[in-house]
């Protein structure tokens, strides 16, 4: 019988810093054993637990599409321990990753459908997965257009800016990115993201919204969105508190009868509508 909290062991082969201040990385990552890909078989939205050898792991979204082959990727912010430790790799380094973890955003109910993408900062990461596989080539003709409105507090703040420059410019993609404080090098949009989504005003007719970032920003982000016409079951968000094992069996994660790592962490603002406000 498999142990499930058994990880498989993953070499580091790219590490890109995203920020200015150089405290958010994307790490490019492959497993060693390559059998290893054969069970690990995930979806948009999907996470997964990510260790440093006698330090710990922690559970990572994962922001790499499953329509990109031969490795993963996971953005991370330095915000604790095993962050802090992962931010102090270097290429060739070797991490463990298990999973994958948690339910997925319902790529086959957004078939056919308008998609809006909502992101603040590093909140962008989880979304840039489904972002990626709709954009895919042996995908795009499934999903209607595609709108991403991206925000940050400044523009050292933005994350995965040479993919906020391919997106722009794709013809089939609305972007809209803004700074809540632009520089002298910024020549952007200054707003914060609830008020550009209100600029936008996407129709909420055939369309599906997907919104990840600070909790302020969502906060505003979903008053909008209903202010808009979107009903509570079009509206997507992603919950990542307080996860630890990642398969609902230490509890810290549950939100009345649901685990956020096991049911989540991709709720409709419908479905968390019927849950206690733990969240």
């Amino acid at each position: 019988m498999n142990n499930p909290y058994m990880p498989s062991r993953a070499v580091i082969n790219e590490i890109i810093q995203e920020t200015d201040t150089n405290d958010v990385k994307t790490f490019r990552v492959a497993f060693q054993d390559e059998s290893a890909w054969e069970t690990f078989k995930y979806r948009p939205g999907q996470f997964a637990e990510v260790s440093l050898f006698g330090v710990g792991e922690a559970p990572i979204s994962i922001t790499s599409s499953p329509t990109q082959k031969g490795y993963l990727e996971f953005s991370v912010k330095k915000a604790g321990v095993v962050t802090t430790a992962l931010h102090q790799t270097r290429v060739g380094d070797i991490i463990g990753v298990r999973g994958p973890y948690g339910n997925n955003f319902p790529v086959e109910d957004m078939e056919g459908k308008n998609l809006v993408i909502i992101g603040g900062g590093i909140g962008l990461a989880p979304v840039r997965s489904l972002i990626t596989y709709a954009l895919d080539q042996e995908n795009r003709s499934r999903f209607n257009d595609v709108t991403i409105i991206y925000g940050a507090r400044s523009p050292g703040d933005l994350v995965f800016k040479w993919e906020l420059e391919n997106w722009g410019k794709r013809p089939d993609v609305d972007l809209h990115v803004t700074v809540d404080r632009g520089d002298e090098r910024w020549t952007g949009k200054v707003g914060f993201v609830p008020a550009v989504l209100m600029e936008v005003a996407p129709k909420p007719d055939d369309c599906v919204t997907v919104t990840c970032g600070p909790p302020i920003m969502i906060k505003f982000v979903l008053q909008n969105l209903e202010k808009l016409g979107f009903e509570p079951r079009q509206i997507v968000t992603t919950l990542e508190m307080r996860m630890k094992c990642g398969i609902g069996k230490c509890g810290r994660c549950n939100i009345g009868k649901n685990y956020v790592c096991r049911d989540g962490p991709v709720f409709t603002l419908e479905q968390l509508s019927q849950m206690p406000q733990e969240y």
